[in-house]
């Protein structure tokens, strides 16, 4: 019996405490689907939201309450650490923000409220696993978990044919950039004999495995998957269509918590478990972010659709992040994270912007809807503004200070990447700019859609009058409120630098990068 007892392995220690945070979204999930049930049309639509605004609070709160613990959590599965810890205040923050504007969507009602925002929350739960994975197994755990919940969100609008557009294409572009992926990690595994991103990296360091074909695939596989996650191009085919089609507050959630949750997973998969190959892959990334910079800012010039346009924006935003990372120090990872803020605060304010047009007029996500703005509704005229000049980095808002962050990080050994990211940001003039003189030197547009209102194309050209083109409806308060407050805080950022350069100056100390 003794020998038997002995043979026994001792249960797994769980840091509750440190998991707070991941409780606090998959509870609250449970919870909010529970509560959905419910019969009464108040609770599904007044309750339901605010319990899921509620979960993101005490999630940020769980993670504010663990900012100085450094843990590692499930026998090293994940790691709890100032990187985790900041963008998962991200991430939460921002479904925060897009469940208060998902809050009296169309999307949710359709769908269901229950689903709907529990659904929000385990998208964001994925994140936030995928954030602090540090194996091969649970960042691909992590990925499916954001991802499947994410492909139902974007066709959550079921009585509109762009909508169940949108998550077919990105079920199917999002599944084979899965499956390289997971070949890719499978072809690491092989390589290596490992799973853990310390272990791999030891693996590669005391033996020729850096040069093995085998290993080499696999990375260039996973170069690959990660870059169909965090749409860059080449692998953004599937961006503009699913930006467009999903609901906007969806569209505004993948747009900035997509990418802050696929940018800390490839940090810490190539700068820490791949960093003794890092003269292979660097190159690769090089080629990617210079790629994804020219056809992210060229496809946005004559976009009549804001999220379109804001789709290929994201595109090129996203090269500019690239160059942070294959610098490879600790001021680039700081860039990032600081750029990841700047970056969504400019981008929700935006598409808040839209959400509140969308609801006040019936020409849906088409520029069409901004004539005028500025003389209707100085307070929102301005937010776009200030969005469209923080993402163009025009001096005085935040966008122009994370931008000078990617350059400063670049300047010493990669001084022509520090040039074409500002090349490009001359570029995105041409597609930024006509937002804002629309607003404010147009004469508004009629309130009343036409037969492609949302996509300024006639429907052979792939215009399409379910597109958008809702009638105006109530709930555009809380839209304006979040753009207001969101252009107030990137002009804030843009002269008061200081806090957000302490809350990131953390984040790479302990990746280990020289």
């Amino acid at each position: 019996m003794s020998a038997l007892a002995a043979a026994v392995p001792a249960a797994p220690v769980f840091d509750w405490a440190a998991l707070s945070p991941l409780l606090a979204l998959l509870g609250g999930a449970i919870v909010v689907l529970m509560v959905g049930l419910a019969g009464s049309e108040l609770v599904r639509s007044v309750v339901v939201p605010w319990l899921a605004i509620l979960s993101f609070a005490i999630a940020i709160a769980c993670l504010a309450w663990q900012w100085n613990t450094t843990a590692l959590l499930i026998e090293g599965a994940l790691i709890l650490d100032p990187m985790t810890v900041v963008l998962g205040a991200l991430v939460c923050g921002t479904g925060l923000i897009c469940s208060l504007l998902a809050w009296r969507d169309r999307a949710s009602s359709e769908f269901a409220h229950g689903e709907f925002f529990a659904l929000l929350l385990t998208v964001a739960a994925g994140m936030f696993v995928l954030i602090s994975a540090r194996n091969l197994v649970v960042t691909f755990v992590g990925l499916e978990l954001l991802s499947l919940p994410l492909y139902i969100l974007c066709a959550s609008r079921i009585r509109r044919e762009h909508s169940l557009e949108a998550g077919l294409k990105y079920l199917i572009v999002g599944s084979v950039g899965s499956a390289t992926l997971l070949y890719g990690f499978a072809l690491v595994y092989g390589a290596t004999g490992q799973t853990g991103y310390r272990e791999i990296a030891a693996a590669l360091g005391d033996s020729a495995l850096a040069s093995d074909p085998l290993l080499l695939a696999g990375i260039a596989l996973a170069v690959v998957g990660f870059a169909f996650k965090a749409s860059l191009a080449p692998f953004h085919q599937w961006t503009p269509d699913v930006y467009e089609g999903a609901p906007t507050p969806v569209t505004a959630f993948m747009s900035v918590a997509t990418k802050a949750a696929a940018f800390a997973a490839l940090i810490r998969f190539f700068d820490i478990a791949a960093a003794p190959t890092v003269d292979f892959w660097r190159p690769a990334w090089i080629v990617i972010a210079v790629i994804s910079i020219i056809v992210g800012n060229v496809g946005a010039i004559g976009q009549r659709s804001m999220k379109r346009m804001l789709a290929y924006s994201s595109i090129a935003q996203a090269g500019y992040l690239l160059i942070g990372f294959v610098v490879y120090t600790d001021l680039g990872i700081e860039a990032i994270v600081y750029y990841l803020f700047v970056y969504a605060l400019a981008n929700l304010a935006a598409f808040a912007v839209v959400i509140a047009r969308e609801r006040e007029v019936g020409l849906g996500d088409s520029m069409d809807a901004l004539r005028g703005l500025g003389a209707r509704s100085p307070a929102l005229g301005a937010a776009m503004t200030f969005a469209m000049l923080s993402l163009a980095g025009i001096p005085a808002t935040a966008g122009f200070v994370g931008k000078f962050t990617l350059l400063e990080s670049a300047a010493d050994n990669y001084a022509w990447l520090a040039i074409v990211l500002v090349l490009g940001s001359v570029v995105s003039l041409a597609y930024y700019l006509p937002v804002v003189t629309t607003i404010w030197f147009d004469e508004a547009e009629r309130s009343e859609p036409g037969p492609d209102a949302a996509t300024g194309m006639p429907a052979l050209a792939g215009g399409s009058p379910e597109a958008d083109a809702d009638p105006p409806s109530d709930g555009a308060g809380e839209a304006v409120f979040v753009a207001v407050v969101l252009g107030i805080a990137i002009v804030f950022f843009g002269i008061v630098t200081g806090p957000l350069y302490d809350l990131v100056d953390a984040v790479a100390r302990g990746l280990g990068l020289a």
